[in-house]
Formats: C-alpha cells, structure tokens, sequence
C-alpha cells in the first residue's frame, strides 16, 4: 500500500491553517497589546504565555473527546468545522477593537478565540494518523509539516505586504487575509474528504491486504495530538518484564533523560524569547516599521525546509547529540552577533538562516532521542514529558524576558537568548545516552518528519 498523497495534502490543509494562525497570533498580538493599549512589556508577556497555559488542559480535554465523538461527519471533523468558524468570528473582533482601543472587548475576544484554537488543534493533527495506515504515518507527518510551513510563510508574507507603516497601523487586511485561509483551507478539507467512509473503506483495504491499520492503545490513549508527534512509539515496540509491565529506567538512563529535558526547557526558553518579542525589538532598537521584520523570520522558516534533508544525512553519519550540540552551538553564535546589531542590515538574513538551520537540527534529533532512552519503559509517558518541558518553557519565557524588556532593556533579548542557549549546551553535553546515528531515510520526503 502507498500514501495517498492527494488525500494527505487535503488533511494538511486544517494544520496549514493552524499554523497560519499562530505565526500572526506570535507576532501581531504584542504589537497590538502595546502600541494600541500601551501594556508593558511583563503583562504582554504574560498575556501571550496564556495560549500555553490553556493548551496544557485544553489539547488534551478536546483530543480525547474527538476520541470519544462518532457523527456522520465523523469524530474529528465537527471540532475542526466548529472550531475553525468560531476561531475566524472571534480573530475577526481583535482587529475591531484594536481600532476602537477597547481593551475589555479586545481580551474577551482574544481569550474566546485561544479557547477556539483548543477545539480543533488536537482533532485536526489527530485527523492524519486517523486516516492513514500505520506504516506511511511517517510520510504522511512529513507533509504535514511542510504544510504547516507553507501556512507560516503565507501569513509572514502577508505581513510584509499588508502591514503599513506608522505608530498605529491598520492590521484588519492582515487579518482578513488569514481568516480568510482559515475558512478556504477548512471549506476544501470538508469538501474533499469524508472522514468516516475514508477510515472504513482503508480499513477494509489494510484487511484485505492483512496488514495492521493502527494499534487500539491509539485510540484509548486520549493523546490525539500526540497521535501526530510521537509515531516513533508505535514502531520501537515496549520491552516488558515477566509480569507485563514496563521496566523500570535504569540509573544512569534516567540521568540523561533529566539533562535532556532540562535542554529542551533551556533551548525552548532562548528561542521563544526571540520569536515572542521579535517584531516589538525590531521596532524599537532596529527602527523597522510595518511587516519588515517578517523577511527575517521568512528566511528563517524557508533555511529549516531547506535544511531537513542535509540534517538528515549529517546526523546518520555523526550522531543525534553532536548534530544537537552543533545546532545549538550554531544558534549561540547568531545571538552573540545580533547583541551588536544597532539598525537593520542584509546580512542579519544571513544569521536568521544559520538560527533556522540551527533550530531544525534541535527539532530533527531531540524527540526521537526521547524515544531511544524511553525503550523498554512507559515511552508515553516521556513522549507527554517532553511536551510539558516546552509548552512549560514557553509559558516561563515571555513574561520573564518581558520583565527584562520592560525594567532594563529591549537590549537584554539576545543576550538573554545567548545566556539560556548556552546553558542548553552545557546540559546536552551531559547527555549520554539515546544517541544513534539514524538510518538514512528512504525517501527524501520522510526527512521532513519531525515533531512540532
């Protein structure tokens, strides 16, 4: 059986929709909540923390509903369809107050709208694995990724064009646009794919052919979203003691997985700083107006797809930890330069590419080591831990660098980036277990799987 590339491109348009959202959501947002309403730097953070926050109880309450659901339109469908339509009413409102300085009306929109984002994030990441046998999830991840890739670019283009110059800008065609993508991207999945005859008619497919579709712990976990970034578990197998239950991590493994977990907060913690307060830095101390500052994040997203495969093939050949430590070395470099960058200049594209590099090699390696060291023990449970250190970083960052912003100096972000960077790399250092050098992949394609 092959991937059915055509129905997998349909599925990735809800997560190219997601992903859409959250590149103007992270960088449109503060300006707003500052510019228009004039919150310091330390509430801004906070304000922008709260998505984390609520994602922590929300994308596993509404994933194991969609669990649980059975309509005509299927399980997943009905919280992407609802969740996208309320999502798209309420983004449409911030633009509105941010017009009218309504602070009350602007929080009450923006918190219904992250409650909305819940509703659908976990089905429509659940929605792949749903649809597609076991064996090709890992392709079937990849194009997911690169479709959530495509829905950043397009957002940080928008930016570039449609965001004007001046103290108070315009953002409602920003935003229209976007909501716009959302409603187009979600209108063409529903079109294009029903979820329940699909799922029976691969089944029925699958056992003909005697081969497995999917295990039923997938279905019982309650883990929708981790459904997507955890597949490796459902290929490693679990080594079991006499008595059925999982062995216990020895000493010396659990040592490495906390120094690994502790990197994974430490990078997370210096690379959400920057993505968070970028657009306010560049205003303030490079004096960019408008969308300008979206060229360097655009370079940085295209540097990472760029990158996926060449990462690829170096960490078959040298390892996962020295392809880790290289990108985090690599990163470190390009926060030390840009502490002495006083104004905009091309060549800081050039950095922005090598952080884009950098963070990908981080994303490529990191998770699959988490597999590795949690063989033979509850990988679930290190799979959930793994994503409660980053979601936990990025709700600490924002508001600890916006303190920094607010009461020294907007100054303080690279250096502050470079401090927790370095950090990172000294705790993977420590890391000695869950290395191996990965087979190289079988296709160009399944470079791109990786978690998000």
């Amino acid at each position: 059986m092959k991937l059915n590339y055509k129905r997998t491109f349909f599925i990735g348009l809800a997560f190219l929709s997601i992903s859409a959202f959250w590149q103007m959501y992270d960088n449109i947002i503060p300006l707003m909540l500052q510019g228009t309403f004039g919150l310091g730097e330390t509430l801004t953070g906070a304000i922008m923390a709260a998505d984390n926050v609520l994602a922590l109880f929300l994308l596993p309450l509404f994933g194991s509903l969609s669990d649980k659901v059975d309509t005509k339109m299927g399980k997943r469908m009905p919280f992407i369809a609802a969740g996208t339509l309320l999502a798209v009413v309420f983004l449409m409102l911030l633009p509105m107050a941010d017009q009218r300085a309504n602070l009350p009306l602007f929080v009450g929109a923006l918190f219904a709208l992250l409650i909305s984002m819940g509703l659908y994030r976990s089905p429509a990441v659940a929605l792949m694995p749903d649809l597609t046998p076991n064996k090709l999830r890992s392709k079937g991840n990849a194009i997911i990724n690169l479709m959530g890739a495509v829905g950043g670019v397009y957002t940080l283009i928008m930016i570039k064009l449609l965001v004007g110059k001046g103290e108070h800008p315009s953002y409602l065609p920003l935003f229209i646009s976007v909501g716009a993508l959302m409603i187009f991207s979600v209108g063409v999945l529903m079109l294009t794919i029903n979820e329940k005859k699909v799922k029976a008619r691969l089944e029925a497919e699958c056992q003909a052919l005697g081969e497995s579709f999917g295990g039923e712990e997938e279905k019982e976990s309650g883990r929708a979203e981790a459904a997507v970034q955890g597949q490796a578990q459902s290929t490693q197998g679990r080594k079991e003691d006499g008595r059925g239950k999982s062995a216990p991590m020895p000493r010396e493994v659990k040592r490495s997985m906390g120094f690994l977990l502790a990197s994974i907060f430490l990078w997370f913690t210096a690379y959400n700083a920057v993505t968070t307060a970028f657009s306010r830095y560049t205003r303030v101390v490079w004096k960019l107006e408008g969308g300008g500052f979206a060229d360097c994040l655009m370079v940085a997203t295209v540097a990472a797809i760029i990158s996926y495969i060449p990462i690829g093939n170096i960490a078959s050949k040298v390892g996962r930890k020295k392809t880790i430590l290289g990108g985090i070395v690599l990163m470190s470099i390009c926060y030390l330069a840009a502490i002495f960058a006083n104004a905009y200049h091309p060549v800081i594209n050039v950095a922005f590419a090598a952080i884009g590099v950098g963070w990908a090699a981080i994303n490529v390696n990191s998770y699959p080591m988490i597999v590795e060291m949690g063989k033979g023990c509850d990988i679930g449970k290190f799979t959930g831990t793994y994503y409660t250190f980053s979601m936990t970083a990025q709700i600490f960052t924002p508001v600890l660098s916006g303190f920094l912003l607010e009461n020294i100096s907007y100054r303080t972000l690279f250096p502050y980036a470079f401090v927790f960077s370095a950090l990172a790399f000294f705790t993977m250092s420590q890391v000695h277990h869950g290395d191996a050098r990965p087979e190289k992949k079988g296709s160009m394609l399944e470079n791109f799987d990786v978690e998000d």
